[in-house]
């Protein structure tokens, strides 16, 4: 029996998976790899070494540590220490709650979870691809699938087959699965959460806050269906709830003006909640090409290097 394009796991790393789905040869490397082509192996730390100090040379220690320079002026030999830099460790923290379903999904459209999905299957190729540590939960009210943080290159295959099996279900409850994060992230990293954020402000800002107390650098991605963000419905039309309300038979064009000015205001609260807490946070739609997410992901990453080095 033929296996259909949405039951296959690899299906997230399709490279015109935001166009189009049809191939299902390996993929993300073409999406990936343009952006990270003739760039620094990575826009992260890496394994690079920084000087710390001298010692006293002793007899056994490697010869190729010896400040040549130093000895020309003493006459004596010591040696250069340094403390390695630590590859980047990245938890995705992705959204499979019932939400998550809403949505066209065939060829040419993604649903907010094949979406969301696709976002950190594609981050975590490239972070893996820069031998970065990637590790991934999914979750809705509790914990669905947990991905160890590993640094193969191979790990990518652990990855997405969780993503697969964690089938959109059940309502959200962010604070906790963040307050896990915060818990059980060791040391401090970058975390990306991937959802549609469909919660109470409070409660995400709590969580949010843990992570940060925790010093993790923190990306948020907010996965919205265009439908979502446009309200394009007319005529008599019945809204399913897919986490809290049942049904709602109404005329969206009597709803259209109320719904979009209180949408404009929650993405407002958003965003600028997140800005205060120094998390960056970036709003994508499910018709817009992943090509372009990631650009904005890669040249935020650069910008926030920059602005380190300068501040040293």
């Amino acid at each position: 029996m033929a296996t259909r394009i949405e039951d296959d796991p690899r299906r997230f790393l399709h490279p015109d998976t935001i166009a189009r789905i049809s191939r299902l040869d390996l993929r993300a490397r073409q999406v990936v790899e343009g952006f990270i082509s003739g760039m620094h192996r990575s826009p992260f730390f890496g394994h690079s070494v920084e000087f710390v100090q001298h010692r006293d040379y002793t007899p056994g220690d490697d010869i190729r540590h010896l400040d040549w320079k130093v000895w020309s002026k003493t006459d004596k030999f010591y040696i250069k220490q340094f403390e390695e830099e630590t590859n980047l460790r990245c938890h995705l923290v992705v959204d499979v709650s019932n939400s998550m379903h809403y949505g066209k999904q065939g060829k040419g459209h993604l649903n907010k979870y094949n979406y969301a999905c696709t976002v950190a299957a594609c981050l975590a190729y490239m972070l893996l691809r820069q031998q970065d540590a990637v590790g991934l939960i999914t979750f809705d009210e509790d914990v669905r699938q947990v991905v160890p943080t590993r640094s193969q290159h191979t790990h990518i295959d652990a990855v997405i087959k969780a993503l697969d099996v964690s089938r959109p279900r059940d309502k959200t409850n962010m604070e906790r699965i963040l307050k896990r994060v915060a818990e059980n992230a060791p040391g401090r990293g970058l975390v990306v959460l991937v959802s549609d954020l469909l919660v109470d402000r409070e409660p995400l800002f709590r969580g949010l806050e843990m992570l940060r107390h925790g010093r993790h650098d923190i990306l948020v991605f907010h996965v919205m269906d265009e439908e979502e963000l446009t309200f394009p419905f007319a005529g008599t039309t019945r809204f399913e709830g897919m986490e809290e309300l049942e049904q709602v038979l109404c005329d969206p064009r009597a709803l259209r003006d109320g719904y979009l000015e209180a949408l404009q205001e929650y993405l407002v609260e958003v965003r600028r909640g997140c800005a205060r807490k120094g998390i960056d946070y970036q709003l994508v739609h499910t018709r817009e090409y992943m090509d372009a997410v990631l650009s904005k992901f890669l040249h935020h990453r650069m910008a926030v290097l920059k602005s380190a080095a300068k501040s040293k």
